[in-house]
């Protein structure tokens, strides 16, 4: 991966769909709604995911607002992905083709969440030992969806690190690029690890070693724009998906594509350009769940941008209980009043997230 000296981004490629940055945002269970994904990409984003969605729920999905909007799609956020996860290769077929159906793009499968009761149901990272099933899913998912529509993969490095382990990963590496995968999404920690240690980029480089001009995109420990040009730069991945470190920090993709592009760093964003997103935000959910629900979904988002203030538990705190608009905007116009610099947040390792797979 070569950029910067020429001020030349580099694409990214994932089956006929060609994006203009190798920067990605991460599927992120009970965080990336269309809300985020629309404010990631307005902030530099190429691609983004929606949150990980059960295969028969999505088939089953029927009338009801709340359910349906989980699977709603924004005109302006296209490429956009949808991840399945499920335990049935029988069951992801018809929820593959309703996400291409409802206008999604590409259709990712979930071989990578650590979360204990996905394990305890064969969902997830489960299907990382179990290479026969998790390959079946792969044919089922390519043969359900029309050929133009990349299928994907994302998985972690193994269920832990002994060496079944990794003959398995590489069993199903190989063969899901085999069956016609365009793409595949590879974590660096374990699923035994779940988010716990540091990601392994060596692995990652190992990936992409073996996988040649396929499509590989990295994942692990991109809580900045430092981090993100580094793992393109050391591993050699194609792209960077960015989970955690996205969450109530949409400016990272900007940051990290000025860096791409060779261009000086771009600092935090001040307290007025904070606070004009944070409206944004609220809007875009209020949109798309209605007021009353908006106001509990984006508390946890709050929390999130609060890192990035000054007097950053202060404000989490005052977030925490914003029911409606109204109260969203008595704190913005408590602490957002007044222009000031933002902090960087890089430092602040989130191990609370859900499952960023």
């Amino acid at each position: 991966m070569h950029s910067g000296a020429t001020g030349t981004i580099p694409r990214l490629s994932i089956g006929g769909v060609t994006l203009a940055a190798p920067v990605v945002q991460a599927a992120l269970s009970g965080y990336s709604d269309l809300a985020m994904r629309v404010l990631a990409r307005r902030h530099g984003a190429a691609y983004a995911l929606c949150e990980v969605l059960l295969d028969r729920f999505v088939a089953e999905v029927g009338t009801n607002r709340r359910n349906l909007s989980r699977i709603a799609v924004a005109a302006e956020e296209h490429p956009v992905g949808g991840q399945l996860m499920g335990a049935d290769p029988d069951d992801f077929p018809p929820a593959a083709r309703r996400l291409v159906a409802e206008g999604f793009d590409v259709i990712d499968i979930n071989f990578g969440c650590p979360v204990k009761k996905v394990l305890g149901r064969c969902r997830g990272g489960y299907l990382l030992g179990a290479p026969e099933t998790a390959l079946k899913i792969v044919s089922r998912v390519r043969d359900a969806v029309p050929a133009h529509v990349p299928v994907t993969l994302k998985m972690r490095r193994g269920i832990d690190d002994s060496p079944e382990s990794a003959d398995k990963f590489w069993e199903i590496f190989d063969g899901a690029f085999a069956r016609g995968v365009a793409a595949v999404t590879v974590h660096g920690r374990t699923v035994r690890q779940k988010y716990v240690g540091p990601s392994n980029w060596e692995f990652l480089a190992n990936v992409k070693r073996r996988a040649g001009d396929r499509t590989v995109i990295g994942s692990g420990d991109l809580f900045s724009a430092e981090a993100c040009v580094a793992m393109l730069r050391q591993t050699g991945v194609d792209g960077v998906s960015i989970a955690r470190g996205a969450i109530g920090n949409p400016w990272i993709f900007r940051q990290t594509r000025a860096l791409l592009a060779g261009e000086p760093p771009v600092p935090p964003p001040t307290l007025h350009e904070q606070a004009d997103v944070l409206r944004e935000h609220f809007a875009l959910a209020t949109a798309l769940h209605g007021e009353g629900l908006a106001g509990r979904v984006m508390r946890k988002f709050a929390i999130k941008y609060a890192r990035l203030h000054p007097d950053s538990l202060a404000v989490r705190d005052a977030f925490v209980g914003v029911k409606v608009d109204a109260d969203w905007q008595a704190v913005l116009d408590r602490f957002y009043r007044i222009d000031g610099p933002g902090r960087d947040p890089a430092g602040d390792v989130d191990e609370t997230a859900g499952c960023e797979e």
